[in-house]
């Protein structure tokens, strides 16, 4: 396998040499050259005006501008949809980590109402295929789409002029006082697991009547990879009570309950990994994203809510936002403005060539 890979794709520098490939979907030219056929093909929507490139826009490292993913009739999600590169060693996909095959994740978008809107029956009766055959194209595609040979990189393999006196200030600080490696390592920059960092955590604001604030808890958008299918809202005062159920529109509407926290604390705007497992110990965690091409991929965040580096670099510098479930790396760093500055210098070294396929 290894071989017939090396003859499919040229692994940039800094990625690990062996990419995992399911042994029932081996990559094969035909499969790749369908697989990005099919990723810019907009007759898998709804409205005939969405492709998966429309969130995955190539020219922005395969991720998107907006803050949250615009599918069919211009509807809205509620998740950003993060730079499709390196996926090939994701271990699980989505921001909540629901999916844990490419082969799968690729065909919720096409299911999603707020994203491509079609069964997949549709989808394959539309594109002339059947659905086994549009998966593992996709998902062979997806695979296929690598980022590497940056000045890290170089940096790494021995180049030393290729990071700024700056950035090797700056990579010093992510190893260090900055803690960053705690999630981001190894040569995709992400531990795959999930985290609470405080990013989806939303103080109470007073208000007339009422002293709580109530998001509705659907986590409709987009996910780790691809846009996710949505799914049944859950009701914050079920939350680790046992299995999840569906929630009535009126509790979707209310965003259906206590935080569980106490009037005037705050709630969590989406309940990420919590969704998925109901376990209150899950509630504001999210997939660790990539870094590579972080300084290409903005706005950051599964809401998409920190438009900058800048923005992202003092989130954490602060110490995240607190609440009863904020992972313990998550610490105030107190960063100087130059540490602050050589930290983001660093983060840009990270962009490199962006290769998808043969």
């Amino acid at each position: 396998m290894l071989t017939l890979l090396i003859a499919l794709l040229v692994i940039p520098l800094g990625l690990d040499l062996y990419m995992p490939v399911p042994e029932d979907n081996p990559m094969t030219v035909d499969k790749l050259e369908l697989g990005r056929r099919l990723f810019h093909d907009r007759r898998l929507s709804r409205d005939g005006r969405v492709a998966c490139a429309s969130c995955h826009d190539p020219r922005r490292s395969f991720s998107s501008p907006q803050p949250q993913a615009i599918g069919v009739f211009n509807r809205k999600g509620r998740r950003n949809a993060p730079a499709l590169i390196n996926r090939a060693w994701g271990r699980a996909f989505f921001w909540d980590g629901r999916i844990p095959t490419l082969e799968e994740q690729v065909l919720k978008p096409i299911q999603d109402p707020n994203e491509m809107d079609l069964t997949l029956a549709e989808a394959a009766a539309r594109v002339g295929l059947d659905v086994d055959t549009i998966s593992r194209s996709l998902a062979s595609y997806v695979r296929g789409i690598l980022s590497g040979d940056s000045p890290y990189d170089r940096f790494i393999n021995g180049n030393r002029t290729a990071l700024s006196r700056q950035q090797q200030q700056g990579l010093q600080i992510f190893r260090g006082k900055g803690n960053c490696t705690a999630c981001h390592v190894g040569p995709t920059f992400s531990d795959e697991k999930l985290h609470n960092t405080g990013a989806a955590w939303r103080a109470n604001e007073p208000r007339a009547g009422s002293n709580r604030t109530r998001p509705t808890l659907s986590p409709q958008g987009s996910g780790l990879g691809l846009p996710a299918v949505a799914r049944p809202a859950i009701r914050r005062a079920e939350v680790g009570a046992g299995p999840a159920r569906r929630s009535s529109p009126s509790d979707q509407a209310s965003g259906g309950g206590d935080s569980g926290l106490g009037a005037g604390a705050g709630v969590f705007a989406d309940l990420g990994r919590a969704i998925v497992t109901g376990r209150n110990a899950d509630r504001g965690q999210f997939k660790t994203p990539t870094l590579r091409e972080v300084a290409r991929t903005s706005p950051y965040m599964h809401d998409g809510s920190l438009a900058s580096l800048d923005a992202v670099v003092n989130f954490y510098s602060d110490g995240g936002r607190r609440n009863p479930n904020l992972d313990p790396e998550i610490r105030p760093l107190r960063l100087i403005a130059a540490e602050k500055r050589a930290l983001v210098a660093f983060l840009k070294s990270l962009s490199g060539t962006v290769r998808e396929g043969p």
